[in-house]
């Protein structure tokens, strides 16, 4: 410590700097020291020198109680921000330790009065049997992330092949949804619309129980590319499209209509045959043939949802399925997610305007997915799809077709060339 003035201590901590700062009371000594000889040395000193003194004086005790005040109020912040963090620390460790809640007793596995069933296979519907099918809900029998719950694939011990759609018991508004889909669902019979086997319900769980379809949903085979199966033909798309159409056109002709208002491709399931069936009617909403439509929050899927939700409307009638179904149809010719921009020259636009301009270019083929096999593909065809689908995602509701109209256009569209005799 060569150098160093003789008072400063020699020794210091881990926390400290190098040497050891003078403590306040020695600088006070040191300054008092300093200060009488000062004073001494100018006892004869002209009244000005005085004045000037005097001056020194006073700065030098002003910064002196400054100093002090500042180092008073640092030492304070450090003991509040210390007993702070302990605190925290604290908390977190009780956090920690608690012990976790109690699995409640509506959990019983003999609870069998809280589920329903359809299908003779599943009269004894338990939440034991549902475990068991779904490997205890194992990550590896998912299936799809339908609204507000994961799909598993499950095999039951009659050896049925079903799907189990989990809801989440913190689900927004879970149970509501939950049945809503369940009532909805019961009660519907067509090929185009997923069959409900049954569900099972107890405390903040809920379970229900569709039929598996094999083939997955639309949004797999069009945006999951896998090099062990080849792309849905052209052929295959619109039987597909014209399946959704002919369920829609069901579910708005019923007694008490019912508005799906989430269709997409991630709810169109295919089997074997790539029929398809419209799955997952948790935002389902009936509607009394006596209104027009029904007033409720706005719901739906971005990039599917008409403009009327996206400019604030509340009011959802059969129109809005139309619009989806408008969208999907773009979707499933293009295979482009709806919400992402199209590429029109340079510049990035929406779908439904890409599909108008490319329309008023007379470039319809243009917008086929680059996969499909343009042999035998006919440009009618395309054509008619194109406009039946510009035709459903028009900007004002009453200017959108009816389901009906749709499933009777794309009926009678011809999918070959036609041939010139």
């Amino acid at each position: 410590m060569t150098g160093l003035p003789q008072h400063l201590p020699r020794n210091h901590d881990h926390n400290s700097f190098p040497f050891s700062i003078p403590s306040p009371l020695i600088i006070h000594i040191s300054l008092s020291l300093s200060l009488s000889k000062f004073t001494q040395s100018i006892n004869h000193s002209t009244p000005a020198m005085e004045h000037t003194f005097q001056a020194i004086v006073a700065a030098i005790g002003s910064f002196f109680v400054v100093t002090l005040l500042l180092a008073g109020v640092i030492i304070l912040c450090q003991q509040y921000h210390n007993s702070s963090k302990a605190r925290t620390r604290a908390r977190a460790i009780q956090r920690s330790t608690r012990p976790a809640p109690a699995r409640d007793a509506s959990f019983s596995l003999a609870v069998v009065d809280a589920s329903w069933s359809s299908d003779p296979n599943l009269i004894k519907i338990t939440w034991e049997e549902l475990a068991v099918a779904t490997e205890n809900f194992s990550p590896h029998l998912i299936v799809g992330d339908g609204s507000f719950g994961l799909v598993y694939k499950a095999r039951l011990s009659t050896n049925a092949l079903v799907a189990v759609k989990k809801l989440s018991p913190d689900a927004f508004q879970g149970f509501r949804e939950f049945r809503a889909e369940m009532e909805t669902l019961s009660k519907l019979d067509h090929p185009n619309i997923v069959r409900i086997l049954g569900y099972w319900a107890s405390g903040p769980e809920r379970l229900l129980v569709y039929e598996f379809i094999e083939k997955g949903n639309l949004d797999q085979w069009l945006h999951e590319p896998d090099l062990s199966r080849s792309p849905l033909s052209w052929e295959t798309r619109v039987n597909i499209i014209r399946g959704v159409a002919h369920g829609l056109s069901y579910l708005h002709g019923l007694e008490k209509p019912v508005i799906h208002r989430d269709i997409k491709a991630s709810n169109i399931l295919l089997d074997s045959k790539f029929q398809a069936h419209i799955a997952d009617f948790g935002l389902a909403r009936r509607m009394d043939k006596t209104h027009s439509h029904v007033s409720t929050q706005f719901a739906g899927t971005m990039g599917y949802m008409p403009p009327e939700y996206i400019e604030g409307s509340n009011v959802a009638n059969t129109k809005v399925d139309v619009y989806s179904f408008g969208i999907l149809m773009i979707e499933t010719m293009a295979s482009h997610r709806p919400n992402l921009p199209m590429k029109l020259g340079q510049s990035d636009i929406g779908m439904v305007q890409w599909a108008r301009k490319m329309r008023e270019q007379n470039a319809e083929l243009e917008m086929v997915d680059v996969n499909i096999s343009r042999e035998g593909l006919s440009e009618e065809s395309v054509k008619e799809y194109v406009r039946i689908a510009c035709e459903c995602t028009s900007q004002l509701q009453k200017e959108r077709p009816s389901m009906p109209e749709v499933v009777e256009w794309l009926d009678s569209m011809p999918l070959k060339p036609l041939i010139s005799s």
